[in-house]
């Protein structure tokens, strides 16, 4: 439990340290870094339901194996496009 508490220190430092060094300072980082975890999160919820509903539609066959993974490789795609650092 200890050796688990103190990585998780040392990650949140590591990370801090990372930020830091990077242009516009640690705050400018931390916003970067919030926008991309609300696209995040849309981007989750747009894939559980589009799994969901792929799943209800077609009970069997070729779109319930491959459509989640296609879904997922598109809105992975997107979040590339969506996800950089606004000029």
């Amino acid at each position: 439990m200890r050796g688990f508490a103190f990585g998780l220190v040392v990650l949140v430092g590591l990370s801090l340290a990372v930020l830091s060094i990077r242009p516009g300072g640690l705050r400018r980082q931390l916003r970067f870094a919030a926008r991309r975890f609300r696209i995040v999160l849309v981007l989750a919820g747009i894939w559980t339901f589009g799994s969901l509903a792929i799943r209800v539609a077609f009970p069997s066959g070729l779109l319930l194996d491959y459509g989640p993974a296609v879904l997922g490789i598109v809105l992975a795609i997107a979040f590339l496009f969506m996800a950089r650092d606004p000029s």
